[in-house]
């Protein structure tokens, strides 16, 4: 996995170290990797990265990037897709369980004490949510390109005390717009994808020509590819050394598209990536290139199974960064209300 400057944890480093290691992970069969990730060149990676560029699309200045093409007229129109006002969470309970995946534990810590005559009670949270078990939304400082965030802005401005351009607090009115969710495990007809297994463009778009559903600018794209039901059948796996996920070649199929937001229920790289030496090369195309926040670990089968029940497989999504200035993403709790 590529780090850059102070701003990813030595908990996070030992938490790579320990699942490339594949401690007491299970194993998986040798025709995952028949599946895997078509090789990339790095200089196809800097060609890619010129090519889906959206730097300056929105001015100079701009520190929103994609969230921009969630116009007022796309809100509205994703009201209109409530029809039961069924609300469907799309986020894992916060894990306070150390294992090899959740190197860093979900911290809670609840006290009580009187006041005014009353007995309250309040909480303390802790939590490092970037990584691979906590649902989070990665905003525009977590990742660099030679030395650039999006928009050409340098990585001089990540500071201890936050990021002094591109801060999560830019998103503070929320994300409200409409979702697609891809069941890419259901389209191919298995429980889940084997771990390893790249989606391509082709692959989203045969989805599409199967459900009559067209992804479309200010969407937030949302692909599952059934983690969390291979974890209950099979157990936890070495997940960084081999996951499921999105070729890098997708970022200019999500440009084209005005695609605002990804996320899937992995990081949305397969893993191997197919370019050598990089762990995410599709988080660093779509978060530095085209501006655009990425939410991680989802938990995506109930959406899953109240959209199938439906046939149904846009709806209004609603999510809400915390507002922590100079932040670089945020743990939140995304909806799907149908």
């Amino acid at each position: 996995m590529r780090f850059f400057g102070t701003f990813r944890s030595t908990a996070t480093v030992c938490l790579y170290l320990a699942l490339t290691a594949g401690v007491g992970l299970a194993s998986w069969p040798a025709t995952a990797a028949a599946q895997g990730a078509e090789p990339i060149t790095r200089a196809e990676f800097e060609q890619w990265m010129e090519q889906i560029s959206n730097w300056g699309r929105w001015g100079t200045e701009d520190e929103l990037g994609t969230l921009n093409l969630i116009t007022d007229e796309k809100r509205r129109a994703a009201s209109q897709l409530v029809e039961d006002g069924v609300s469907v969470s799309m986020a894992l309970e916060l894990n306070t369980t150390r294992d090899p995946l959740n190197a860093n534990p979900f911290e809670h810590a609840l006290s009580t004490s009187m006041f005014t005559g009353h007995e309250v009670a309040g909480d303390v949270y802790s939590v490092q949510y970037h990584g691979f078990a906590h649902s989070h939304l990665d905003g525009l400082p977590h990742f660099a390109h030679n030395g650039q965030l999006y928009n050409g802005f340098p990585v001089s401005g990540l500071t201890p005390s936050g990021a002094e351009r591109l801060g999560i607090h830019n998103a503070r009115d929320g994300i409200v717009t409409r979702g697609v969710l891809i069941d890419m495990a259901r389209h191919r007809g298995v429980d889940y994808l084997e771990p390893g297994t790249a989606i391509t463009v082709e692959d989203l778009e045969a989805w599409e020509r199967a459900t009559g559903v067209r992804v479309a600018s200010g969407d937030v794209l949302l692909i599952r590819t059934g983690r969390w039901e291979a974890v209950r059948q099979l157990g936890q796996w070495n997940f960084v050394a081999r996951a499921a996920g999105s070729h890098a070649s997708v970022a200019a199929w999500l440009k084209a598209r005005d695609v605002a937001v990804i996320g899937s229920d992995g990081v949305s790289d397969v893993m191997p990536s197919g370019l050598e030496g990089f762990a995410n090369p599709l988080h660093e195309l779509v978060i530095v290139g085209l501006g655009m926040p990425i939410l991680d670990n989802l938990d995506l089968d109930a959406v899953a199974a109240a959209a199938a029940e439906r046939d149904r497989w846009e709806f209004m999504f609603v999510g809400a960064p915390l507002r922590v200035r100079g932040g670089t993403g945020s743990p939140l709790n995304p909806l799907a209300i149908f």
